[in-house]
């Protein structure tokens, strides 16, 4: 499939994870696409990679500029690059909030802002953000994470009015719980790595993990210039979580 042939793409956090995994699926497809991320080191042709800190928009608009003029041009920015917190409200003290905040809604804005001027100029431009079901669905122990990425959602509806005249689709996926690096970081530090991985998988209804490719196969759906008239949409990629109420399995 090539139907992002021609197409110059910006993935924020695209190291690892959803982030790594959308910018080899864009590159696959015939995109020239360009990583932003704290630690590139481990990106390799095709893609280029960059050294960008989404909290700092100095560091964030000296990158795009880079990678905008190396690319020739923008047509599609994922802003996926984010962090995650635990606990409930008590849980995190104001700075922890400050700094989530920072990186998860903030970085949208800086990186954005930046790439702006040079989407107005693509006759296929599109933002798609990495929201989160925990924008939609209370989650126990997420009151900072869930909180972040409700702006994230209602941010994505804002983006969406203010730039759809000026030919920009704005959209966002929903990620359930999936297979990333940072997962794999809060499992290992569980008391009970295997229980906690066996009671994340059985909140979803399709009793696994979303894997980091499938939000990566969204992402690059609601990049698409095939997706023209689709803008202002929020999509679950999050094994039916938010939709579907299962009665019990029979025992």
């Amino acid at each position: 499939m090539s139907d992002f042939e021609g197409i110059k793409a910006l993935v924020t956090g695209g190291a690892s994870g959803i982030g790594r995994a959308t910018a080899d699926l864009l590159a696959e497809r015939g995109a020239q696409v360009a990583v932003l991320d704290l630690d590139p080191s481990a990106v390799d042709e095709p893609l280029l990679a960059y050294r960008a800190d989404v909290t700092d928009d100095g560091s964030v608009r000296q990158a795009v500029t880079a990678a905008v003029t190396d690319l020739g041009g923008l047509d599609v920015l994922v802003n996926n690059a984010g962090t995650g917190a635990q606990g409930t409200i008590e849980d995190n003290p104001d700075d922890e909030w400050h700094r989530v905040y920072d990186v998860n809604v903030v970085g949208i804005v800086r990186t954005t802002r930046a790439c702006l001027p040079h989407l107005r100029a693509s006759a296929h431009a599109a933002i798609v953000n990495t929201c989160s079901i925990a924008a939609t669905a209370g989650l126990p122990q997420r009151a900072l994470y869930s909180a972040t990425k409700g702006a994230v959602h209602s941010l994505t509806l804002a983006m969406a009015a203010d730039h759809v005249r000026e030919g920009i689709r704005v959209t966002c996926v929903n990620p359930g719980t999936v297979d990333t690096p940072w997962v794999g970081r809060l499992l290992d530090a569980a008391p009970d790595p295997v229980a906690e991985r066996a009671a994340l998988e059985a909140r979803q209804p399709t009793g696994r993990l979303v894997g980091a490719a499938e939000v990566a196969g969204a992402i690059a759906y609601l990049a698409s210039p095939l997706s023209g008239a689709t803008t202002g949409t929020s999509l679950a990629v999050d094994g039916g979580m938010q939709g579907l109420r299962l009665r019990p399995a029979a025992r």
